[in-house]
């Protein structure tokens, strides 16, 4: 057997072919699909004895491109900390999107707190007619085609949130078709 120090720098790696040294360096290639995108960063502070601690909220929408989106809040005293933070929460909080061409199936409405996002289909070449927070979502959802309208709360926290919550109740024709215990066909 050879000893470890007789591979060349880089090129040592354990039976599985990750890095030796355990987890804590092995990405997996299904984290490197996600495309990241940082919505919100906002200071906040704690008032203390001896004056105030700042620390930093970073809100991060996290997609594929293909359907699958998430958002996160992470907060910590730098902001790199709190992007990699909301970056995790974001993967862990993932749902799945279904898109019908290159827009929605149908016509919904998210809320969440006092945010109201309406989505709405829209032909193919319109493109993404939404405001900043609900824009990050749904580009990195792989939307192509919406046209949407805020209403409410204008927080990013509470828009991302409804534009979320708007995208978990879409379904397709064919999931209506089976819960109703139709053909598509006789849905139409």
């Amino acid at each position: 057997m050879q000893r470890n120090d007789s591979f060349p720098k880089g090129e040592r790696k354990n039976e599985k072919g990750a890095p030796r040294g355990g987890r804590k360096n092995f990405k997996r290639e299904e984290e490197q699909e996600f495309k990241e995108k940082l919505v919100y960063v906002n200071r906040v502070a704690k008032v203390v004895k001896g004056g105030r601690n700042f620390r930093f909220t970073a809100l991060v929408v996290v997609g594929d491109e293909k359907g699958r989106v998430g958002a996160g809040l992470g907060k910590a005293a730098e902001i790199p900390d709190a992007i990699s933070k909301a970056v995790q929460k974001a993967k862990r909080s993932l749902i799945q999107v279904p898109i019908v061409g290159t827009t929605i199936p149908h016509e919904t409405v998210g809320i969440f707190g006092r945010g109201r996002v309406l989505l709405f289909p829209a032909t193919e070449g319109t493109g993404v007619i939404a405001g900043g927070p609900a824009r990050a979502v749904l580009e990195l959802a792989g939307v192509k085609d919406i046209k949407t309208k805020s209403q409410g709360s204008n927080t990013p926290v509470n828009c991302v949130k409804a534009t979320l919550e708007g995208l978990k109740t879409l379904k397709t024709a064919e999931e209506y078709a089976r819960l109703r215990g139709i053909s598509v066909d006789q849905l139409k």
